[in-house]
């Protein structure tokens, strides 16, 4: 198994929720955050002054998959959330030791 976390624009996370759904993955966890990557933050004005923003508003989607899934699932996010500009985002895969569903006691990829 697989988790795949994504940190991606907000107004792009329909499109990824989207993206997900038609290669058959249901279940994202998503956590509204901030940071700042090569663009360092952006400008914005506060009572008619500008003013340096060092974070930006990001989307951290947390993914677990079975390890077959996970190029497609790494290719529809791509896919979905890029724009071609500079703070698209980045995406991690690392490997995922064990999963365990609470309800059930279920394990692994039967978990999932």
């Amino acid at each position: 198994m697989q988790m795949i976390e994504a940190v991606i624009k907000p107004q792009k996370l329909d499109n990824v929720k989207g993206a997900l759904a038609k290669i058959g993955i249901l279940g994202v966890t998503a956590v509204e955050c901030k940071g700042f990557g090569r663009q360092m933050g952006h400008t914005e004005r506060y009572r008619g002054a500008k003013m340096d923003v060092g974070f930006v508003p990001k989307v951290l989607l947390k993914i677990c998959v079975k390890s077959a899934d996970a190029e497609a699932a790494v290719t529809a996010i791509t896919e979905a959330a890029r724009t071609g500009e500079v703070g698209d985002g980045k995406i991690f895969v690392y490997p995922v030791a064990e999963v365990i569903r609470i309800r059930t006691g279920e394990r692994q990829e039967q978990a999932l």
